[in-house]
């Protein structure tokens, strides 16, 4: 019986990895990482702890994880302009309620992107902001929805003055007006939270916007959207070293404990990567995303925010109401190895949110294999044929999928020699 368990398990895994390479992976908070980085998964840091900084560790035994973090924290600093970094968080989610936890108190207001319009679940009364405050009030939204109305955030700025303002989104596809709210921010003692979750990868490729040079007192990110490194958080700030030591307390012990250092070597050489082939990699995920909403368009789709030409980042919005709604037609798509996901656009509201009028597509992953507009105008049709005409393209989705097996942007090709540290190899 035990044997026979843990034998499914292993199929499990087997037919998962051989699904998955076969399938279009369109979810906009999803990547995959290069042979490179894989060859590091399962080292003997999979066993290990390393609490506090290097070179002031609570446990001994960490030579090794100590330069590799060090290295890894130099690295973040260089790519993103940034004086302070902080790689210890496991999450994006994690690395917000370092933030959150240093900066938020009882009764504090807090003006962040509503669920509708667009904000992350972290940033709301359901989330981490929601563990330190209850005074939680949204930006207002421009007529289009994907933008906030900057006049009208002013003047609630002005009568709320609240604590914080956090920028970011889920549903991401333009950059925020940071720049327009420093003023305001710097008369009323506003802290500007940005949580780069989804465009760290465009914006370390100079490809979104740079949020630091618009005014912003920290930014937070997950590395493994548009940043195709393994599954972690970073936070990353200009702010002085008192302020730092508020989030550095807040990442440990306020957070987490032992980081995962498993993931974290895979990161560093991920982000070695992003140095070396992010502008390349970033400028062409935002040209297929434009490629694919245009396409998609074309196709009869109602495509949001056509006025700004779709989208700025990875992400495209695709109104499917007419079609049975975001959940019907994610579904259908799935049967037909075509992986989105259902979401709520601006337009809806929030008790949509299980069967939104939306679908959410992001393009980063297939960029990575190698795709570009030509294949994004495929994608489309598969899209068209599946959804307003009721046909089964999973065949044709597989066999374009066969055609992109290796991960570009990568040392792959250049550091074939390398062998993998696993100690079970």
């Amino acid at each position: 019986m035990l044997e026979r368990h843990i034998r499914n398990i292993f199929d499990s895994v087997r037919q998962q990895n051989e699904w998955r390479m076969k399938t279009i992976n369109l979810i906009a908070s999803e990547n995959i990482v290069s042979k490179t980085v894989s060859k590091l998964s399962g080292s003997d840091f999979a066993h290990r702890y390393a609490e506090g900084h290097p070179g002031e560790r609570y446990y001994q035994g960490t030579e090794y994880i100590d330069k590799i973090e060090s290295d890894l924290r130099n690295d973040f600093k260089t790519l993103f302009r940034s004086a302070r970094a902080d790689v210890r968080p496991i999450s994006g989610t994690n690395a917000n309620e370092a933030v959150f936890s240093s900066f938020i108190n009882p009764g504090d207001i807090v003006m962040v992107n509503s669920t509708p319009g667009g904000g992350h679940i972290s940033h709301h009364l359901a989330g981490s902001v929601g563990k330190f405050t209850k005074n939680v009030i949204d930006f207002p939204l421009a007529a289009d929805g994907f933008h906030i109305d900057v006049d009208r955030a002013k003047d609630l700025i002005r009568i709320c003055k609240p604590k914080m303002l956090i920028f970011g989104k889920s549903l991401f596809l333009f950059p925020e007006p940071v720049h327009e709210f420093r003023d305001i921010c710097n008369e009323y003692k506003i802290h500007i939270v940005y949580d780069a979750a989804h465009v760290l990868g465009l914006i370390s490729g100079g490809k979104f916007q740079d949020p630091f040079s618009e005014g912003v007192f920290i930014m937070t990110g997950s590395t493994h959207k548009t940043f195709f490194g393994t599954q972690r958080g970073v936070i990353l700030s200009n702010m002085g070293m008192i302020d730092w030591q508020k989030v550095d307390k807040g990442a440990f012990p306020g957070s987490s404990s032992n980081h995962h250092l498993d993931t974290l070597v895979g990161l560093a050489v991920a982000t070695q990567e992003m140095i070396s082939f992010g502008k390349g990699y970033s400028g062409q995920v935002v040209i297929n995303a434009r490629a694919l909403g245009k396409a998609l368009h074309r196709k009869g789709f109602k495509v949001m925010a056509q006025e700004y030409d779709f989208t700025e980042s990875h992400q495209v919005a695709v109104d499917v109401k007419d079609y049975g709604g975001g959940k019907m037609v994610a579904n259908l798509l799935k049967e037909n190895d075509i992986i989105l996901n259902m979401n709520i656009l601006p337009h809806e509201p929030l008790r949509n949110v299980t069967n939104p009028d939306g679908i959410r597509i992001g393009v980063q992953e297939m960029t990575r294999v190698g795709m570009k507009e030509e294949e994004m105008d495929r994608i489309a049709a598969f899209i068209a044929e599946c959804i307003l005409q009721g046909q089964e393209v999973r065949e044709e989705v597989n066999r374009l999928r066969k055609d992109y097996a290796e991960v570009c942007f990568s040392f792959d090709e250049i550091l074939t020699d390398l062998q993998s540290p696993n100690i079970f190899s």
